[in-house]
């Protein structure tokens, strides 16, 4: 039977052929005694049915007695088969080196596999995923214990504490976190137990929930003794970017408490010497970042502003990409609070894409953006938007406690502008509890306690609110809250409005007012003109009808308002502009000024039109 050259079999058989023929002496050798091997256990059979075969019928060769299979060659070619010692068949040379060669790839093929399920984790951790990302670390590690890096084995507790945390699996994190510390104590592992502990004192403040857990477990003692072990340590160990970041650890540690400001600034000077003498150029960033919060709260935020800014066009490369979008929220919020809402929304986009590729900081994003298109549409008066972008913000809220809280204040915010007083109380003392027992930022509960007394303020029972507008005063004046202070100087002037105390009023908002218009703040500053208009035309109604001093206080309440209307009309606040413009239209009508006080009467109608349109 012929077979064609292109069938199957016939490709077989040339293929087979071409490899017997390219078969080394040695291997062909090694071919035929397997091929005997392999046909052994059928001998005796075949004997049976061919009586007169001899005993060596493998070999035609040793059937003649000139070869015999007890002689030295017939030894050395079947002597093992013959004795029947053969076990195994041998290997060739191009064999060993094929192994070798095959070796060879597979360590190396393990380290590339290794690099990239390292790559891989980190895409599927950009992206969100946290099961593939989660496999994918553990293969990463797999592959680089079997490489025999054995010192790797707590930097993989340590990011899989990372991965935890990121994805919102709290006590895993703390788990992992604590084998981690303890595995970095056993090997001796300076640099990962520093910067496990320093981890961990900034998660302890993102997580303030979890802070009754953390301390059961023993892991650290206050957050000042983990600051101040961790100083020690990096200081011993020379790392001094670490120990940059521990001073700029422990100034927001000192704001947050409301202690000493001096404090905060000393320990951003010894992040700046640092920073200087050592050359680590990576912490400059967030040294600038925490001066602009310093002087925010202080009430300077063009200085505030300004460092941002440098912060933004000088080391935004070299710094985290949270800290460069928290820089771009804070700027846009800074905007929002000027009216500026077109710029605050243009800031917003000016965030890198692949920044947003994060889960976390698409969240953080939407999150700061939501809060300032519900803002404006509260100051339109227009509810039905503000709720329907407040349900977006609730399905996707960033796992930061700050945004967390103004989140729950527009709710409140929202309830307030609905007039629906008990709502907007029961979530304001479930807030507040929700501080207490994370032990917040001071800075977020006075907020909160100067909104309470703004809600006992428009439901008619002022006084009912005095204590703690008082409170939050004393505490915002201990801990240098000046926008706050100023907030809550506004609540005690309106209480002292509502008891008739009009010149104790207009005084007291008078002594702040200079210091308040340099926060940039249009709505604080609208609260307070329009307090010092009612302090006016309260101490007006006390004088002598037809008095000079009437008048002049009149005059005042008129340009109070006026300067009242102006501030509501840059944020685009609907009901405060109309409220100035009905309490100047009483004034005029108090002059016996008719005209003007159409004239105003009409522009309310206008600002009523214009927001139902």
């Amino acid at each position: 039977m012929l077979l064609s050259r292109t069938s199957p079999i016939g490709t077989f058989v040339r293929r087979a052929q071409l490899e017997f023929t390219r078969l080394q002496f040695h291997d062909g050798i090694s071919l035929w005694k397997a091929l005997i091997l392999f046909r052994n256990p059928s001998l005796r059979l075949w004997k049976r049915r061919h009586p007169g075969a001899g005993s060596h019928t493998f070999d035609s060769n040793l059937q003649t007695d000139s070869i015999d299979a007890g002689r030295k060659l017939g030894g050395l070619v079947y002597g093992d088969l013959v004795d029947d010692t053969s076990k195994d068949v041998q290997t060739s040379t191009d064999d060993m080196e094929k192994l070798l060669d095959y070796q060879a790839w597979d360590v190396e093929f393990r380290e590339q596999y290794g690099r990239s399920c390292g790559l891989w984790f980190l895409e599927a951790w950009k992206a969100g995923d946290y099961s593939s990302s989660f496999d994918n670390l553990h293969r990463y590690f797999d592959y680089a214990m079997q490489m025999g890096e054995k010192g790797l084995y707590q930097y993989a507790l340590l990011n899989l504490a990372i991965l935890h945390a990121d994805f919102g699996c709290v006590s895993e994190a703390i788990t992992a976190l604590h084998e981690t510390i303890a595995t970095a104590r056993e090997n001796h592992d300076l640099p990962c137990l520093n910067y496990s502990l320093s981890w961990f004192q900034q998660f302890w403040r993102t997580h303030p929930e979890e802070s009754t857990n953390i301390r059961k477990k023993g892991l650290l003692g206050s957050e000042k003794e983990a600051l101040s072990f961790l100083k020690a340590k990096a200081k011993e160990s020379n790392m001094w970017t670490l120990l940059s970041t521990t001073h700029l650890n422990e100034a927001k540690l000192v704001l947050s408490k409301g202690d000493s400001v001096a404090h905060a600034f000393e320990s951003v000077v010894k992040a700046s010497h640092l920073n200087i003498t050592k050359g680590t150029s990576e912490t400059v960033g967030g040294q600038l970042l925490m001066q602009s919060v310093i002087f925010d709260r202080l009430g300077v935020r063009c200085q505030a502003w300004i460092y941002n800014e440098l912060f933004l066009h000088c080391y935004a490369q070299q710094a985290p990409s949270m800290d460069v979008l928290q820089s771009h929220c804070t700027r846009a919020h800074q905007l929002a609070r000027k009216g500026r809402y077109l710029e605050a929304v243009s800031q917003m986009e000016q965030v890198d894409p692949e920044t947003l590729r994060d889960l976390k900081h698409q969240q953080y994003w939407t999150t700061s953006l939501g809060i300032i298109k519900v803002q404006r549409s509260l100051n339109r008066d227009n509810l039905d938007a503000a709720e329907h972008v407040f349900a977006q913000l609730q399905a996707a809220q960033a796992e930061v406690q700050e945004l967390h809280v103004n989140v729950a204040l527009v709710e409140i915010e929202l309830q307030l502008r609905r007039r629906d007083f008990p709502k907007a109380m029961t979530l304001l003392e479930k807030l507040l509890q929700v501080l207490d027992q994370q032990e917040a930022d001071i800075f977020q509960r006075l907020k909160v306690m100067i909104l309470k007394a703004r809600i006992y303020d428009q439901a008619g029972i002022p006084q009912k609110g005095f204590s703690v507008a008082l409170r939050a005063a004393s505490l915002a004046h201990k801990a240098q809250l000046l926008p706050v202070l100023w907030d809550a100087v506004g609540a005690i002037c309106r209480i002292l409005v509502s008891v008739n105390e009009f010149d104790a009023a207009v005084r007291l908002i008078e002594s702040v007012l200079p210091q308040a218009l340099e926060c940039e703040d249009c709505g604080l500053a609208a609260l307070l003109f329009s307090c010092l208009a009612d302090g006016h035309v309260g101490a007006a109604g006390q004088a002598k009808a037809g008095s000079s001093q009437r008048k002049e206080k009149l005059i005042k309440a008129s340009a109070a308002l006026d300067r009242a209307f102006d501030e509501y009309s840059k944020i685009e606040d609907v009901r405060g502009q109309c409220e100035m413009v009905a309490k100047k239209a009483t004034i005029m009508c108090l002059n016996g000024d008719t005209m003007l006080a159409n004239d105003c009467a009409a522009k309310y109608l206008d600002i009523r039109k214009a927001t139902t349109e």
